[in-house]
């Protein structure tokens, strides 16, 4: 369904009552309104990124509810779409931070090469922020941080305002990187987001650690 290592590791996840419940309430929704991402798509995240694959992790909390945007991975959007206002400025920080230009706004590239791109709350009502907020999705993500936690191969965290930030206390084995600042939204990326430099002190870890860095530039740049 999702990947060989989550799909082990997660079976006894999903045959929890909360979780049977949860995807009771996504179907429902899913067959009377409009729901993002698509549904094929939701799972993304551990799709592209399995256990073992892990490097790094960059939390979001819900999906973009705008059309055609969100795709299963937190932070990016489907090519064609206009880029939004907290993905510009993360591309403005990596183009400060390592000289990096980006144009190409889908992350799955990022994905591929360990960066689980994960939303606390994996699915949106169009054009309504947080609406399916505390129907389970957060027990679910809250468990994936803690298995990820349990690893013994360091992975660095990246969080990125409050929200993100809350969940820090999941993370407490010492062998794992925790970066925070404010989030990138234009609403506080100027109160510390802006020469945080994420992508450098994850890379830097990530060759301190032996593990082969992240490519943050365009697939074939």
């Amino acid at each position: 369904m999702i990947n060989k290592k989550w799909d082990i590791i997660l079976s006894d996840e999903m045959q929890k009552p909360y979780f049977k419940q949860l995807g009771i309430f996504v179907k429902d929704e899913y067959s009377k309104k409009i729901i993002y991402p698509e549904y094929k798509n939701i799972f993304n995240a551990l799709r592209y990124t399995d256990y073992d694959e892990v490097k790094v992790v960059i939390l979001g909390q819900d999906p973009y509810h705008g059309p055609k945007e969100a795709h299963g991975l937190s932070f990016s959007v489907e090519e064609g779409v206009k880029r939004p206002p907290s993905l510009d400025n993360i591309f403005r920080e990596l183009k400060d931070d390592l000289g990096v230009v980006r144009t190409n706004n889908n992350l799955t590239d990022w994905a591929k090469q360990g960066v689980f791109l994960l939303n606390s709350i994996m699915t949106v009502i169009k054009d309504n922020p947080l609406s399916h907020k505390d129907k389970g999705w957060e027990t679910f993500t809250d468990n994936l941080i803690k298995l990820l936690n349990e690893r013994e191969k360091p992975i660095v965290f990246i969080l990125w305002g409050s929200y993100a930030r809350s969940k820090k206390n999941l993370i407490t084995n010492k062998q794992h990187y925790i970066i925070e600042a404010p989030h990138p939204s234009p609403l506080s990326a100027y109160r510390g987001f802006f020469g945080s430099k994420p992508f450098s002190k994850t890379n830097n870890f990530l060759v301190a650690n032996g593990i082969t860095p992240i490519k943050w530039g365009d697939e074939n740049a």
